[in-house]
């Protein structure tokens, strides 16, 4: 004669967590670093708590905008030392940037995110804060200081969005060496330009590229005016 199985009490089992806005972010987090950008959709994330997709949205409103926080989650990881004193805010300046971009340069699928929806928690605005803080002190106006900030992130994310992309790109390589071989190629009188501007037109490693285009950018920031900064 088999025993009767006893049966199993509710209240034994482990209760679930209860979902917060923090822990559904960092699961979000988990899944992009161990699946990518592409596989976290709230489907997905809701089988990683175990939970439905409808009980997300009391918290997210959509993917664009869990997309946005984990960027922010992730900006937590940008470098903000502690600002020094005296004439170094251009150096200070260039380095956030740059410690942004390379956080981006491993992700490239959020940077290319992050072109279309920025993030607006926490950690963005002490970034923001902090590039505020060190481009106001070459002197400039105000008003192309906060203009500045935005023309600096983008280059930065659009950076990160086109060669975070090509690193991990197979075909990169084939791809600029095709391109490398067209330009040195090229009819002198079709292309006179082109042949002019070889070989700079494809010099440069890319982390002087980078700051050398961090400088373009501060430097048109502190020598252009705001045409109109009331509209």
């Amino acid at each position: 004669m088999t025993a009767k199985r006893e049966p199993v009490s509710r209240r034994e089992r482990p209760a679930k967590p209860a979902l917060t806005r923090h822990g559904i972010v960092d699961a979000a987090v988990r899944v992009m670093r161990s699946e990518g950008l592409e596989k976290l959709t709230m489907r997905r994330l809701a089988q990683e708590l175990d939970t439905g997709p409808a009980s997300l949205y009391v918290y997210v409103a959509n993917t664009a905008e869990l997309h946005a926080a984990v960027l922010d989650a992730l900006l937590g990881e940008v470098d903000l030392p502690a600002v020094g004193a005296g004439a170094a805010w251009r150096d200070e300046l260039v380095a956030v940037l740059a410690s942004y971009t390379r956080l981006l340069f491993e992700h490239p699928q959020l940077a290319r995110s992050a072109l279309v929806a920025r993030p607006s928690g926490a950690n963005y605005l002490n970034l923001v804060e902090r590039l505020l803080l060190l481009l106001s002190r070459s002197g400039a106006p105000r008003e192309q200081v906060a203009w500045g900030v935005d023309n600096l992130l983008q280059y930065a994310t659009a950076t990160a969005a086109e060669h975070g992309t090509q690193e991990r790109d197979p075909m990169s390589q084939a791809d600029w060496d095709a391109l490398a071989r067209a330009a040195h190629g090229v009819d002198e009188d079709e292309h006179p330009m082109i042949k002019a501007h070889l070989p700079a037109l494809l010099s440069g490693a890319q982390d002087a590229r980078l700051s050398w285009g961090f400088d373009l950018v501060i430097n048109g920031i502190l020598h252009t005016p705001v045409p109109d900064a009331t509209g």
